[in-house]
């Protein structure tokens, strides 16, 4: 059998499996089974594939049949333009979350240029907003968290490979519990856990079935680790420190009410994603008397 009608078979197959993208999922799968680059894959379409290779091959296409997400099976997954790790223990990073990223550096940008900015992450799983900071910006301190020790193996790997080992201090723990109230941080950022537990049981198999719930379940209603992240993140957050939060769809309005409920920030800008979605919450942090003075 040809490596073309090799192809052409698993993506028929893939497609009537209900597998979307089947033809680049072929195409990614078949490579990783005979050890080649896309590229080189298309260089050998006429070429005889050898009975080892499409033994490889069909093994990793039930895989995928089965629900296992094409990242995991893969082992990889780009995220501003690096090549991360990924694997059942972390996360896998959604192209929406490098919004997180560029709201971060339109604040860093500006802390950077009078001091060393000193920013937290919370929940880092893979590592994959941390190490892009990290390779974004020249002096910075940085410290990525994760109540999840698996995650963070991940994480320190990836910030190996990307060469930014030396610039992220991971820590394990929930959410600002490890930490002393006195260590201030000018940036404090997160992609937490925003799904409903209620509704989990309603998502694509590949998440529900295979992705860590830890990194799902953001309690009965989606807001949990906001709740307690108002309750403490004002005291971990320099004067003018800012907190930037991703959301679900539908939870700018609930999250950004949090925040100003509390006292401590400035009204909360929402951003939107690529489809219009209001994805992150930028909140900046004042001192009690200035709020007081803003509010008459």
């Amino acid at each position: 059998m040809t490596v073309l009608e090799a192809l052409n078979r698993a993506t028929g197959y893939l497609r009537d499996h209900g597998i979307d993208h089947s033809r680049l999922n072929g195409e990614l799968l078949l490579a990783r089974s005979m050890r080649l680059s896309r590229e080189g894959l298309y260089i050998r379409l006429h070429g005889k594939i050898e009975p080892e290779e499409m033994k490889t091959f069909e093994g990793l296409i039930q895989r995928r049949v089965s629900g296992e997400p094409l990242q995991y099976i893969l082992g990889h997954q780009e995220f501003w333009s690096i090549d991360l790790k990924v694997d059942p223990r972390v996360f896998i990073p959604r192209p929406e979350t490098e919004l997180l990223v560029e709201e971060s550096l339109s604040i860093l940008i500006k802390i950077s240029s009078k001091k060393i900015p000193s920013v937290l992450e919370l929940g880092t799983g893979s590592g994959a907003i941390a190490v892009s900071l990290a390779r974004e910006v020249r002096n910075i301190f940085l410290v990525a968290s994760d109540l999840s020790g698996d995650a963070l193996i991940v994480a320190r790997e990836n910030a190996r490979q990307a060469g930014v080992s030396d610039k992220i201090r991971f820590v394990g723990g929930d959410l600002l519990n490890p930490f002393h109230p006195g260590k201030t941080f000018d940036l404090i950022l997160s992609n937490p856990p925003y799904i409903s537990g209620l509704e989990i049981g309603g998502l694509a198999r590949e998440i529900k079935d295979h992705e860590p719930a830890i990194a799902l379940n953001g309690g009965k209603d989606g807001l949990e680790f906001y709740r307690k992240l108002m309750s403490q993140a004002p005291s971990y957050l320099k004067k003018e420190g800012w907190l930037l939060l991703e959301v679900g769809s539908n939870q700018a309005g609930s999250v950004s009410e949090m925040i100003e409920a509390g006292g401590h920030f400035q009204k909360p800008e929402r951003i939107k994603d690529l489809s219009g979605i209001a994805r992150v919450i930028k909140a900046q942090k004042v001192d009690s008397g200035k709020w007081r003075v803003e509010k008459k």
